[in-house]
């Protein structure tokens, strides 16, 4: 690696570092309602909440429409509010999250009725609002569960480092193809087996070893620049495997928090897998594209430079781990 790839990827990490806190904060408010008798619906409102803060966030409705009195609940890292809503007609009507266009959450809103139709969302600060069609197609479920997964991974600031960090270990193309294709081999069977509810793991303990995976892997670049090439740099592909397993308890976490629609299970699935890898993807390219561009513009760097990534990683994933362990061992 030149010198100023290791300067480049520097500055990376300084950012990381920046955001070390956040990973795995970019979590969506959730909307659904559930028609329990024509015209009723119960309605659940999820609203991701920062230590004792929430978002002043509130579903709107542009038709006439009637309400109980929510009820709510606080379960870890959110509010539930809980309610029955009273509709001529719900099919038509524009939904809009009030307060939305000041944050930076997004909404993915579910509406399920009586005769097994159902309509999801996605709404952002930019578009705040959107029309209740008559009917949702198998295309507009697969959009919706596309983007969510690219947003997933390219906000997921933990899985990018560990597939940075990979990417730093492996030596030669052949290899790397075969270690990212071990990895999203890996993640993407814990993935569906766990979000369809064939196995199971603890998700404060998933998310606690992830970091950990990521320190591990940066301990094995030390070793490597000092000469004393482990497991990892000769193999890379069986601890991309192994860990990959772990990282899609991770992802199917973060899918079970958005939930899957009624009637279109597999195919919300299988698109949001395609875009956890459509992300991937574009994040190994632009690893690449910057790489190439540090080797074009190469200026001399001093020695010990070369191993600030490798401390870097490993001080964020440190951090994370002992956050993690610390959050789900408090009583």
């Amino acid at each position: 690696m030149s010198r100023l790839a290791i300067l480049c990827l520097t500055i990376v990490w300084s950012f990381l570092l920046s955001t070390a806190a956040v990973a795995h904060e970019v979590r969506p408010a959730y909307l659904q309602l559930s028609e329990e008798r024509p015209g009723e619906f119960s309605v659940l409102w999820k609203v991701p909440m920062q230590g004792e803060m929430r978002l002043a966030l509130k579903p709107q409705f542009s038709g006439k429409t009637r309400s109980s009195m929510p009820v709510s609940r606080m379960v870890s890292g959110a509010a539930i509010d809980s309610w029955t809503l009273k509709t001529p007609a719900l099919r038509g009507q524009t939904l809009s999250i009030g307060g939305l266009e000041a944050t930076m959450t997004d909404v993915l809103a579910r509406v399920e009725y009586l005769d097994g139709t159902s309509w999801t969302e996605r709404l952002t600060p930019r578009a705040p609002a959107a029309i209740i069609p008559a009917a949702e197609t198998a295309l507009d479920v697969a959009w919706v569960y596309l983007k969510l997964g690219v947003e997933h991974i390219l906000f997921g600031v933990d899985h990018l480092l560990f597939v940075l960090a990979l990417l730093l270990l492996t030596r030669g193309l052949g290899l790397l193809v075969k270690t990212v294709t071990a990895f999203t081999i890996a993640h993407s069977i814990t993935l569906a087996l766990a979000t369809l509810g064939f196995v199971h793991a603890p998700q404060a303990p998933v998310e606690a070893v992830i970091a950990l995976s990521i320190v591990f892997v940066s301990l094995e670049l030390v070793h490597r620049d000092e000469g004393r090439e482990g497991l990892a740099a000769r193999a890379p592909w069986i601890v991309a495997f192994s860990f990959g397993l772990l990282h899609g308890f991770g992802f199917a976490g973060a899918l079970s928090e958005i939930g899957l629609p009624e009637g279109h299970i597999p195919l919300a699935l299988l698109f949001f897998n395609l875009g956890v890898e459509a992300g991937q993807l574009t994040f190994v390219a632009a690893v690449f594209l910057l790489l190439a561009t540090a080797r074009w513009l190469s200026f001399p760097l001093p020695t010990w430079a070369r191993r600030v990534p490798a401390y870097a990683i490993g001080t964020v994933a440190m951090f994370w781990t002992i956050q993690r362990v610390a959050m789900f061992s408090i009583p």
